[in-house]
């Protein structure tokens, strides 16, 4: 049995849907299991990483689980998956965490760390996913893209190599399903580096039409965001594009070593998701 957690997330729904289409046994847990639709095939356990009596009940008879943690959620997990003998955890972790430092650069690559951390002292067997960056992040400018054909937002040429979802969850149901991944670090990138303003017009071919990107200053974007995302990270995310401009954005082949097909484009998760621009 293997048990999927952030089920219902970007990642989470590809990987719950590839092992069942794979034949695996398959449960999930989500917080909110009446506000999805889950295959026939799935288990489902309502509750969170933060409630122990659910996650005691959700990780019963399990082998593997798929872990998308959140803050703090790492010395409770691993004492109840040690408690359930569980065999392997894949977590889904950030390309912000650094190997070297002392100190996290930043609140995402901080509390990534600190669960990963937990897992490495665990005894449990662990493999990290360390995607750069998510595509599916661009799906912040959806609103702007109904309203017309300019993305306004800060940094037009910094550089990231945007991951595709699908990529990364059908890395993680090889680490979940496969030998051979305990104890590595796997970091996921797409297969080329591109500014926001070249993945502004690949989204415009993708629509079929024009679509430019207007460079705003930090501040104002600062201002508009912070209604919607914590002040901790949303300086945490200005700080990382600011970095990036000028910059060519790493890529690695880790996708395809683990697949055994190259990592999909921006071009490729841009129309299988033109609909919701």
């Amino acid at each position: 049995m293997i048990l999927v957690t952030g089920a219902t997330g970007n990642v989470g729904g590809h990987v719950l849907a590839l092992l069942v289409a794979s034949g695996h046994d398959v449960r999930a847990l989500s917080r909110s299991p009446q506000a999805a639709a889950w295959p026939a095939e799935v288990g489902v356990v309502a509750g969170d990483l933060a409630d122990p009596a659910a996650l005691a009940a959700a990780l019963a008879g399990v082998e593997s689980v798929f872990l998308f943690a959140v803050p703090g959620s790492g010395p409770a997990f691993v004492a109840a998956a040690q408690r359930a003998g569980i065999r392997r955890v894949v977590l889904l972790s950030s390309g912000a965490v650094d190997d070297e430092a002392e100190v996290q650069d930043g609140p995402i690559a901080a509390y990534h760390a600190e669960i990963e951390q937990a897992l490495r002292g665990s005894g449990l067997a662990w493999t990290f996913l360390r995607p750069d960056v998510f595509a599916a992040n661009t799906l912040m400018w959806a609103g702007q893209t109904k309203a017309g054909d300019v993305i306004r937002g800060a940094y037009a040429e910094a550089a990231s190599a945007p991951v595709h979802e699908a990529d990364i969850a059908a890395v993680a149901v090889a680490a979940l399903t496969e030998d051979g991944h305990s104890g590595q670090v796997y970091r996921l990138t797409g297969p080329e580096s591109l500014t926001h303003a070249e993945q502004a017009a690949i989204l415009g071919r993708a629509l079929g039409r024009p679509i430019r990107y207007e460079e705003l200053p930090a501040e104002t974007v600062s201002q508009e965001m912070s209604a919607h995302v914590p002040a901790p990270i949303l300086d945490d995310i200005l700080a990382t594009w600011a970095a990036a401009v000028g910059r060519t954005a790493p890529t690695t082949a880790d996708v395809e070593k683990l697949t055994g097909r190259p990592a999909r484009s921006y071009h490729d998760w841009a129309h299988d998701h033109a609909a919701a621009f």
